[in-house]
């Protein structure tokens, strides 16, 4: 029986699902601006070999608003687990949840094993991007910092909910586009809205944990949290680009090479190019991930 509630982390309170069963315990961690029911196809896929629990990060979807750490956030995924009764579990995550699932990793050896699925900060600096001219280099990450602005400077809008309707209908012709589960697509849209008395809806993240997110991100240097890392570990890589970051070809496909050389250089990790996979990997190849994962946890056991 799939269970969902709040668990009481000190400050905040978070949002989990649990898909229950007795297999060896499983936390599936969401990305930025996402929450927990982005990660359902994933989660189901994975049942079979594993009781997984998915939880909406602080500031997303269900769970409270609080000042964002990695520290916080490691906390209240602790907590989860004593509240659970989660022993030793594994941890995945997908983009901002796969950073977590490193640090996770370096911080409990015991872990049976983490999974990162395209788990990386964006780039910030032209040793980022070999390849590139340093002129090129410089360039284009200026031009991506100002979508980065743009972004975070929508983060937390809020619309009339006359407009819900229209922006419901796009969410499911995305899903259809993406070949995902349209039900489970409106779910995780829906999740981030917060309903206000006046008849105004603020879409979640708030601008301020959008940006303290990204000042985490754009400081945050994986290399040595792999090299100090003993329980097993796995990172999934993104192959190609997403439709927006196309207009960043060079860009991405320099830091594509930036991140096979550094997981080439960490002893304790494995990494695996997931063909024809972007950063939406996810909702793209859930099947196949599942099968990644329970295979690598599988060898662990």
């Amino acid at each position: 029986m799939i269970n969902d509630s709040l668990v009481d982390v000190g400050n905040v309170q978070l949002a989990v699902r649990d898909f229950g069963g007795d297999q060896p315990p499983l936390l599936l961690l969401h990305g930025l601006g996402g929450n927990l029911a982005q990660m359902t196809t994933l989660a189901r896929a994975l049942r079979p070999h594993h009781r997984v629990v998915t939880v909406d990060l602080r500031g997303h979807g269900r769970s409270a608003d609080g000042p964002w750490s990695w520290d916080a956030a490691l906390g209240d995924l602790a907590a989860v687990c004593v509240k659970l009764e989660l022993e030793r579990p594994a941890v995945v995550g997908h983009s901002l949840g796969g950073m977590l699932a490193a640090l996770w990793g370096q911080r409990h050896p015991e872990s049976p094993g983490v999974v990162s699925l395209d788990g990386n900060p964006p780039p910030t600096r032209p040793e980022q991007l070999p390849g590139l001219s340093p002129e090129q280099a410089a360039a284009d990450l200026e031009r991506l910092a100002g979508v980065f602005d743009m972004i975070e400077a929508a983060a937390g809008q809020t619309v009339e909910a006359a407009e819900l309707a229209d922006l419901v209908e796009r969410q499911q012709m995305a899903a259809r586009d993406m070949g995902a589960n349209e039900k489970v697509w409106v779910e995780g849209f829906r999740r981030n809205l917060v309903h206000g008395k006046d008849g105004r809806t603020t879409f979640r993240p708030s601008f301020e944990t959008t940006t303290q997110l990204r000042a985490l991100m754009s400081e945050l240097d994986l290399a040595p949290v792999y090299a100090a890392t003993t329980c097993p570990e796995l990172l999934v890589l993104a192959t190609r680009d997403l439709p927006e970051q196309q207009p960043f070809a060079d860009l991405y496909a320099a830091h594509r090479r930036y991140l096979l050389a550094q997981a080439q250089r960490s002893p304790h990790v494995r990494h695996f190019e997931l063909a024809d996979a972007s950063q939406a990997m996810v909702i793209e190849q859930p099947t196949l991930l599942a099968s990644l994962i329970t295979d690598f946890l599988g060898e662990h056991r």
